[in-house]
């Protein structure tokens, strides 16, 4: 009878070593190189679609409505005509320009908040912790209905309701960044200089979280189109003529019912894949910060 020898004391486990072997490692490689070739599609489809194809993606041509896919349609058409390929671009151009600009605003203000909290302490970091978690106690989606209904429908106010929703996260990950970098020498040896508070977090603590907070932006993006895709089907965000991914969704509702399954199915995909590709590369730059918190990329 034979039993394993136990495994010696700092060694790492089977599932950590495979985890590290040559074939994940390919894997990984290939899932980042897969998510950066669909980053690169998307940016290229935005840019350079809507100004070579010369058609009007708000012409209706009822002859032709809700037709399934073709060579003169690939995506088919709407109910009322209109090519879905090219409202899938327009839609994937303003969902984007939501996400994007809904993220950096942010994450400036998160980072404003999270340095502020973690530069200043004392009173001034526990006030600012207490309106993150007063905001944090709000669930997004009715924090960022109520915000979108103080307005007229359109795509700054989703870019405010958005924001306004997803800056506490960078504001947490900033403060206790920060937090961390005050205990190193070099920031003790400019205090020991008379270096003043807002000298040393400017020159010394805001540079150097600021690689987290552009990790937390490109993080946040995907997470901004899908609240703005929820809040567009929820009749909430865009107006329903303005093409985004959320009022193509929405309404494609009752062609899905009467079996038409492609104006749902390619709106679906569009802003499926580019998200998940954002993310795939986020996670790949998160792993570049940290090594040692390894995490599995999606696509």
């Amino acid at each position: 009878m034979t039993c394993d020898a136990p495994a010696p004391v700092g060694a790492p486990a089977e599932t950590e070593w495979r985890s590290y072997g040559p074939k994940r490692r390919s894997t990984r490689v290939l899932r980042v190189r897969t998510s950066a070739v669909l980053v690169a599609a998307t940016v290229l489809a935005v840019l350079l679609v809507p100004p070579l194809v010369q058609l009007d993606q708000q012409a209706v041509d009822l002859a032709a409505k809700l037709r399934p896919p073709s060579w003169a349609h690939p995506f088919g058409t709407d109910d009322v005509g209109r090519d879905l390929l090219l409202r899938c671009v327009y839609g994937l151009r303003v969902s984007l320009l939501v996400g994007v600009a809904a993220a950096l605003t942010a994450t400036l203000v998160g980072t404003a908040v999270g340095a502020a909290a973690g530069a200043l302490g004392g009173w001034a970091d526990r006030a600012l912790m207490r309106v993150v978690d007063t905001f944090s106690a709000v669930p997004h989606l009715l924090l960022g209905i109520f915000i979108v209904a103080m307005f007229r429908p359109g795509v700054w106010p989703v870019v405010i309701s958005v924001a306004l929703t997803h800056w506490l996260s960078t504001a947490r990950i900033v403060r206790a960044e920060v937090l961390s970098l005050r205990s190193r020498p070099y920031v003790d040896a400019a205090v020991s200089g008379g270096a003043s508070r807002w000298r040393v977090a400017v020159r010394h603590l805001l540079p150097a979280v600021l690689p987290q907070a552009a990790l937390a932006a490109v993080l946040m993006v995907p997470h901004a189109m899908w609240h703005e895709s929820a809040l567009s089907f929820l009749g909430l965000g865009l107006p329903t003529h303005t093409a985004s991914l959320g009022t193509l969704i929405q309404t494609a509702r009752g062609s899905l019912l009467a079996g038409q399954w492609w104006p749902t199915l390619f709106p679906g995909l569009f802003l499926i894949v580019p998200t998940l590709a954002i993310a795939g590369l986020a996670g790949a730059w998160r792993e570049r910060l940290h090594p040692r918190h390894r995490s599995e990329l999606m696509l």
